[in-house]
């Protein structure tokens, strides 16, 4: 028995979509994939699949499982490459595509230190809102912020993702703070390009209907305009911490925020033969944010979750 080998044969499942695509790529019949993958999940006690005779998807526990095993493997394949003497230069043009406010207010401002980590790189970060098809696009990795359990790309979590209902001192003083959800009907409610928030409370999830008297596609104009008192907003702390922090925005409906499964991700196409450019630049986008990124320090009511 090769517990690392069962490892392997899991995450290829996952990375195909199929037990037969599974097996193509590493020689091996549907049907031997199939009794690795029973073997494995007899041993951890537990269901990582859930398979129907058109697909094949993660349970809870086999997303969490997938997403320690791509890292375990990872780290092998590094140590393996270290091992074999394999050439660790970086060098060469490395497309990454970022959300447009994430990347210019977490990304531009720290490729200094990464180009001159690295000299023979080019960096080519394309900023965008739109969801973009990395491998058809031509992009190396991109960075994402979302819920992504069901994805077939590779991920690694980068930081978590809290977003919260804020407002600006002057609008609470104007207008009242709501103290119930159902007031959210009674206020301004500022988005673009949505008209509902997919919320979490007390009691599980809840969607809340927004009618924006502001239209724009543009998440930086919301930002500022609830800066400047226009109304209430969905926002993530990556994007408002230091307005939380100096009290230029106030949270409002404490009990309720964004989805607990969204969180900031690097994603790319395989993790097999990965890049050493795309390693290099995922390791220091996870070395600059860390469990608790910068953005979300000095803010108290996470500390208190």
């Amino acid at each position: 028995m090769n517990p690392l080998a069962d490892l392997d044969i899991f995450a290829r499942v996952v990375t195909e979509g199929s037990m037969s695509g599974a097996g193509r790529g590493l020689g091996l019949s549907p049907a031997v994939i199939s009794k690795r993958i029973r073997r494995l999940e007899e041993r951890l006690g537990t269901r990582l699949l859930q398979r129907t005779t058109r697909q094949i998807a993660l349970t809870e526990a086999g997303q969490g499982f997938y997403e320690r095993v791509v890292a375990i493997l990872a780290s092998v394949e590094e140590a393996e490459a270290w091992v074999s003497r394999r050439s660790s230069a970086v060098r060469g043009v490395l497309r990454v595509s970022a959300p447009t406010s994430f990347g210019r207010l977490h990304i531009a401002p720290h490729l200094t230190s990464f180009l001159d980590s690295h000299p023979e790189l080019t960096v080519e970060l394309v900023l965008s809102d739109a969801f973009v098809d990395i491998v058809g696009d031509g992009f190396d990795l991109a960075v994402r912020i979302a819920d992504l359990q069901d994805s077939s790309l590779v991920a690694r979590r980068l930081a978590p993702n809290h977003r919260v209902l804020c407002a600006s001192p002057g609008y609470i003083a104007a207008h009242g703070r709501p103290e119930r959800l159902g007031d959210l009907a009674r206020h301004r409610l500022l988005a673009h390009n949505t008209d509902h928030w997919r919320l979490e409370g007390p009691d599980g999830p809840v969607t809340v209907r927004v009618d924006s008297p502001l239209k724009t596609n543009s998440s930086e104009v919301v930002r500022e305009s609830v800066i400047g008192g226009a109304g209430i907003a969905l926002r993530s702390t990556w994007d408002v911490g230091p307005e939380l922090r100096a009290g230029k925005l106030v949270r409002v409906l404490p009990g309720f925020g964004g989805s607990r499964k969204v969180a900031i991700h690097a994603v790319y196409p395989s993790r097999r033969h990965l890049a050493q450019k795309v390693r290099a630049f995922i390791d220091h986008l996870a070395d600059l944010y860390g469990p608790t990124p910068p953005w979300d320090e000095g803010l108290e009511f996470l500390a208190a979750a």
